[in-house]
């Protein structure tokens, strides 16, 4: 088994492979090293505080976010995850298995199913998030704040044009 290329070699590669076609280098750069950085925050955070907690990585987004809205719609859950509405369901019959989490049919439109989180899905997320947030901290710990600051605001307009360009297309 031979290991894995470096970010150099690829990057060199990837140079090499493209050289004279009409590409924005910069804009590349952008997108495939915010993938490269998101994959690899996932798989730490995963495998350094959620595996120990029986979450996912998914599991523990979709309670953050029950969490920060206190009751919430599925379809609204799955939009602000970014999942579909079936792997969605799947997280939810086991969070609700585990006893994080309630779910209810609305009174004011039965079609429509309310998330809360149960006292001991609260006590999680008051246990978890400051570990996680350790975690976050020790993966930014190379950054000084002022370029926390600007790579956060980057990837917020990032995000927000994503958005965009999708909704224009709905």
């Amino acid at each position: 088994m031979t290991a894995a290329h470096t970010l150099d070699e690829t990057e060199r590669q990837v140079s090499t492979l493209l050289k004279g076609m009409n590409i924005d280098f910069k804009a590349m750069g952008v997108v495939s090293n915010l993938f490269r950085a998101a994959n690899s925050a996932r798989n730490h955070l995963e495998r350094e505080v959620l595996k120990r907690h029986g979450l996912s990585w998914t599991g523990f987004v979709v309670l953050w976010v029950v969490w920060v809205w206190e009751s919430i719609e599925t379809r609204e859950i799955a939009e602000e995850v970014g999942t579909s509405k079936a792997t969605l369901s799947g997280v939810l019959k086991t969070l609700e298995r585990d006893g994080l989490i309630i779910k209810k049919q609305s009174k004011a439109d039965r079609r429509l199913v309310l998330v809360s989180m149960t006292k001991d899905g609260k006590k999680m997320m008051k246990k978890i998030f400051p570990e996680f947030n350790k975690h976050e901290v020790l993966l930014t710990s190379s950054l000084k704040l002022s370029t926390k600051e600007s790579t956060a605001d980057a990837l917020r307009s990032i995000t927000l044009k994503s958005q965009k360009v999708q909704l224009r297309k709905t």
